[in-house]
């Protein structure tokens, strides 16, 4: 049975104002069911219903940290599982999506890469986390402030599928976010970055999930740097900005003596010059068998001395959630605690 949210929203079924409701239904209110569309006639809604699966998850489990966040575990029709993560601030309400089950780019430190890849996720399976998490948590999907491909999977080797969720999250007649507030997040594909560039009236932000400056330690942590080198990652990230306009953010995860050393510091400012960017460091958030530890606070705050120093704009990036396994890199479908869960 096809899946509502695959479709875009001028293929919605229905006619006339009774398709503006079921997108209504859907964008605005997130229902989670048919039969919670009550101002559509029963016939209406039992044929939509014998018609489309409306919900992509079969099971959801969510996890909740002392800071607030809540990381909910999906299980899909086909028994696969993936994880977004919801990150409540005091103005603003923040989703991490997923784009695969599991990651191909097999990041050394990340425990999503060690999983593998388990398959792509549609176009329905990626907005449908955001309407699973904010009627989960009693708000409309169109409050969501900021919302992040940065959950499990490589969101440009999605590509189809991503952008056509992308495509939802700023449709007027969908979930109508603004393209400053939905960000996109790479290991860095070149080729990827240029196609993502050149897509019509998109313009969303970008983040390059770099981590070293140097070919050896990139290489060593990034298997998918023996692919695109730092040098043709940054010729793409000049000319993504160069299209777009926008200011592109670097990832940089603090892996202790591996990437925090001072002349890395320095090489990573000598390669962001000229470039309209920000860097994000990021303390390695801890998962078992990993075999790297996150910098010493000396170490980090010593690094971001230099940037800074450099004229690199810089912050330091405190991931929420790390104490229910939610946070950057430890999304590996880990149950930490107990969990609430609802069909």
């Amino acid at each position: 049975m096809p899946l509502l949210l695959d479709l875009h929203p001028d293929a919605y079924p229905l006619e006339g104002y009774r398709r503006k409701q079921l997108l209504e239904w859907v964008f605005v209110h997130g229902a989670p069911s048919f039969a919670a569309m009550t101002n559509l006639p029963a016939a209406a809604r039992a044929e939509l219903e014998q018609q489309y699966a409306l919900n992509p998850f079969i099971r959801t489990e969510t996890f909740e940290s002392s800071d607030g966040s809540v990381k909910y575990l999906f299980t899909l029709p086909d028994q696969r599982q993936m994880e977004a993560v919801y990150m409540p601030y005091l103005d603003r309400k923040t989703i991490c999506v997923s784009t695969m089950v599991g990651c191909p780019a097999k990041c050394a430190f990340c425990a999503t890469g060690a999983m593998g890849f388990g398959r792509n996720l549609t176009p329905g399976e990626i907005v449908g986390q955001i309407l699973a998490v904010s009627w989960d948590q009693g708000f409309s999907p169109r409050e969501l402030r900021n919302l992040v491909f940065m959950g499990m999977g490589e969101p440009l080797l999605n590509y189809d599928h991503t952008i056509m969720a992308a495509k939802l999250l700023l449709h007027p007649q969908a979930l109508g976010m603004s393209k400053r507030r939905v960000t996109l997040s790479t290991v860095g594909l070149a080729k990827g970055i240029r196609k993502l560039a050149a897509e019509d009236d998109l313009g969303i932000k970008l983040a390059i999930s770099l981590h070293a400056p140097d070919e050896e330690t990139r290489q060593r942590i990034i298997p998918t740097g023996q692919a695109n080198s730092i040098s043709e990652i940054m010729a793409a990230a000049r000319d993504y900005q160069q299209v777009t306009g926008r200011r592109v953010t670097f990832e940089y995860a603090m892996l202790s003596g591996v990437n925090d050393h001072l002349w890395q510091a320095d090489l990573l400012a000598d390669l962001l010059q000229g470039l309209v960017s920000h860097v994000n460091l990021i303390p390695m958030n801890p998962w078992d068998g990993s075999g790297f530890s996150e910098t010493p606070e000396a170490e980090l705050q010593a690094f971001y001395d230099r940037l800074e120093a450099r004229g690199v704009p810089v912050s330091v990036r405190r991931s929420r959630g790390r104490d229910a396994g939610a946070a950057c890199g430890q999304l590996a479908l880990k149950q930490p605690g107990a969990a609430g869960v609802s069909a």
